[in-house]
């Protein structure tokens, strides 16, 4: 997702650009807001049992913000989850595509303006958003614990549930699903696939030319160079850095030392780098490149099934491992159906629609499969992931954990400045 600096967020003239996107996006929201909870019963949401919540929610819509550019996604929560969202509890989902930058632009102009029955209840969010939405009052919460769903089946002291991009949750999100970076080639026409960084450049000399990796600040092109910094520097002195960027320069010298090495062997020269990781990838189906990456660890076998890859690609990892984060969903804290957004968030994080999500989306259940009944589980075993993938044990065996969010503006800032054209 985009990510925003508090100066930016905050600023008066985009609050005022985005004034009337947020209106039209929210417009939905707003008119439904005579089946919404008054406000003596939003201020007591936190003493409701669910049951309540799911009481109060019937009859209401729920309004979900996020990005929109994933097609599938969209088709399933559309197609899937809405409609068992209304079959089951009575609840109408808005689904509301919009960059996060505006989101929080939103949130931060209705909270100016003193608005207490907000356009905005779910939030599809991670990272620095999550951080500066979290300190800027932005979020209700903590609300985890309310949900049955998150405290049955969801591992509550994994570092994947209670930090998010080293920063402390502590309840003001749940999870949506999981991410892990994956490397993959094909291998008809690479039989190599490089483990290490060293291998990596060894790779590059063979291949000359045919290899490169997304521009930062592209979110995946973002986590490789992390996951080559980790390479070369290790991670766990990054855990708890201060956010200085000489500090940063200083502690990522020898990996940037590294990919100004890399750069002779790249396409172009590491001159210029591919805009996005769609554009990398076009690149990758045309030939034009050897090696390719995602943050969709099992985007391999979707592209296989759909005539975009070959049958011989294949996805693998650094021995060291790659790194993964999770995305969360939260609740506005001047949400108007606060009831409502908990239900959801519960049925989301159900193993029903975390099986759903695995079946159609490929994504990483959020639910710890030991915590399933066996009917539950054979619901995720009867799934065939496809081709071409790594397998989801030996995958999550090798995941490393995400920096602190503040960190990584300053690096992508420095890999402009040290990598590009050195």
């Amino acid at each position: 997702m985009k990510k925003i600096l508090l100066s930016i967020l905050l600023s008066g003239v985009i609050l005022a650009s985005l004034a009337a996107c947020g209106s039209q996006a929210g417009s939905g929201a707003q008119e439904s807001g005579a089946d919404r909870e008054s406000t003596e019963e939003k201020a007591d949401v936190s003493a409701m049992s669910f049951d309540e919540m799911k009481e109060a929610a019937k009859g209401t819509e729920v309004t979900f913000y996020g990005w929109g550019g994933d097609e599938e996604l969209n088709q399933w929560l559309d197609d899937v989850f809405a409609p068992q969202m209304k079959e089951k509890y009575d609840i109408t989902m808005n689904r509301v595509p919009m960059d996060i930058d505006q989101v929080l632009s939103q949130l931060a102009g209705e909270a100016q303006a003193g608005e207490e029955d907000g356009s905005i209840d779910m939030i599809w969010i991670n990272g620095e958003n999550f951080q500066s939405a979290k300190e800027n009052g932005f979020l209700y919460g903590p609300f985890t614990e309310a949900l049955p769903n998150f405290n049955d089946y969801v591992d509550a002291e994994s570092e994947d549930v209670t930090m998010d991009f080293a920063y402390p949750i502590e309840g003001y999100e749940a999870p949506y699903g999981k991410a892990q970076l994956v490397l993959f080639h094909d291998s008809a026409v690479t039989p190599e696939a490089p483990k290490s960084a060293e291998e990596l450049l060894e790779y590059c000399k063979i291949y000359k030319g045919k290899v490169t990796y997304p521009a930062l600040p592209d979110f995946t092109g973002s986590a490789f160079v992390r996951n080559l910094i980790y390479e070369i520097c290790g991670y766990e002195q990054f855990m708890d850095m201060e956010a200085d960027k000489e500090t940063v320069r200083a502690a990522i010298e020898p990996a940037l030392a590294y990919m100004r090495s890399l750069n002779p062997y790249l396409w172009n020269e590491g001159k210029t780098f591919p805009d996005s990781s769609t554009t990398l990838d076009k690149m990758f189906a045309d030939g034009e490149v050897v090696f390719n990456m995602s943050y969709a660890p099992y985007g391999v076998a979707t592209g296989i099934a759909n005539g975009t890859y070959t049958a011989t690609t294949e996805s693998f990892q650094f021995e060291k491992g790659t790194v993964g984060n999770t995305n969360f969903m939260a609740v506005s804290s001047n949400s108007g159906n606060k009831p409502g957004a908990l239900v959801a968030i519960n049925e989301m994080i159900s193993p029903e629609m975390q099986a759903s999500r695995y079946e159609a989306l490929r994504t990483l259940p959020v639910v710890e499969y030991e915590k399933l009944d066996d009917a539950q589980k054979e619901a995720f075993d009867s799934v065939d992931i496809g081709e071409g993938v790594i397998p989801q044990d030996e995958l999550l065996s090798k995941r490393l954990p995400e920096m602190p969010a503040e960190l990584v503006p300053i690096i992508e800032e420095i890999w402009q400045e040290e990598v590009v054209g050195k």
